[in-house]
């Protein structure tokens, strides 16, 4: 809602610049908390199951115990049935008393009986033998809800790649155009970092646009000045963030301690969002992502700041296997540095 469909909310163009860089701050702020209350869901949601499961064998093992007496108690009832005397020819004509006991079977059923049904049923059932036949008694459907299946991911879309997320279109251009761009601070060994932006057409994230806002760079790192031109720029173009790119000027494409924490915010607001370093020195462009299953939940729950040593293994991300070069797609460049 906040990420996608609030920009089409009539009312969202007289909204201030800065109350949406504010809400942009807090989505940063509350989707890591989103992350840690869906692992605590699934975890809950676990362990009812669970109970409920037992519970379900429990009821299931107390209904064959009670049919298994009610079938004895039937046999009994039968051994006991009483038949009428045979009148003598001398007694023709005269009424000799008689009684019959006629117990009908129990009807079986298949379905689970819950506990506080099956308990009323057992205290109010008394054995008779005096010819009245039991009813079967009253069944309950099945819970329509599976706790198995929940919760799924709150943020995932439908699925099209092999890891579930949608295939992010990167126009092959786009990194010859940025390095063309940040070739001034690659010569002086800074780095440059851009913000990739598009849309979303028949369930592919495109990228349009290569957006550089101000900013600050060292050898190793780079800090953005003046979002709020960013959100601007994005909101009055209809556009939403599918990820950021940055340079290494002297080293490979992989994703630092900080480059990690950095990417974290991104991939939280959108699960397919991509981090792209260029390698100039090495000739090298790198396509990554935090690893779904724990990598951005390691990430996430990571208080370190700075440069600060990560466990490798399990790795904390991977290769973005749904992000696809297309040739003939344009990018658009703007640069709000000038």
């Amino acid at each position: 809602l906040f990420i996608e469909k609030i920009r089409h909310h009539p009312d969202f163009a007289s909204v201030s610049v800065s109350d949406r860089a504010l809400n942009a701050q807090k989505l940063r702020e509350v989707l890591p908390k989103a992350e840690k209350l869906k692992t605590r869901l699934l975890e809950q949601y676990t362990r009812e199951y669970k109970q409920y499961y037992e519970e379900q064998k429990q009821r299931e093992q107390r209904e064959l115990e009670r049919r298994k007496r009610e079938a004895e108690e039937s046999k009994q009832r039968e051994s006991f049935k009483i038949t009428p005397p045979v009148s003598s020819p001398e007694k023709q004509g005269k009424t000799m008393p008689g009684a019959s006991i006629v117990v009908m079977s129990p009807v079986p059923t298949d379905n689970v009986i819950y506990p506080d049904v099956l308990e009323t049923e057992k205290l109010s059932y008394v054995p008779k033998l005096d010819g009245l036949s039991v009813a079967a008694p009253r069944t309950l459907p099945l819970p329509s809800v599976d706790r198995s299946t929940k919760p799924a991911s709150l943020l995932s879309p439908s699925i099209h790649s092999k890891i579930g997320l949608r295939d992010v279109v990167v126009p092959s251009r786009l990194m010859g155009k940025f390095m063309n761009l940040a070739q001034r601070n690659t010569n002086q060994n800074v780095e440059t970092c851009g913000i990739l932006a598009g849309t979303i057409n028949h369930g592919q994230l495109i990228i349009t646009h290569l957006l550089v806002p101000k900013q600050n760079g060292t050898a190793d790192s780079c800090t953005t000045q003046n979002e709020e031109e960013i959100f601007d720029y994005q909101d009055q173009h209809d556009l939403i963030t599918l990820g950021w790119i940055h340079t290494h000027p002297s080293q490979t494409a992989f994703l630092s301690s900080v480059d990690l924490h950095t990417h974290c915010s991104y991939q939280l607001m959108m699960p397919e969002a991509l981090a792209i370093v260029c390698a100039p020195r090495y000739q090298e462009n790198g396509f990554f992502i935090l690893t779904p299953n724990y990598g951005l939940d390691f990430i996430a729950n990571c208080r370190q700041t700075g440069f600060h040593p990560h466990p490798t293994e399990p790795p904390l991300y991977m290769k973005a296997e749904h992000s696809k070069l297309d040739n003939a797609a344009f990018i658009e460049v703007v640069d709000l540095r000038r």
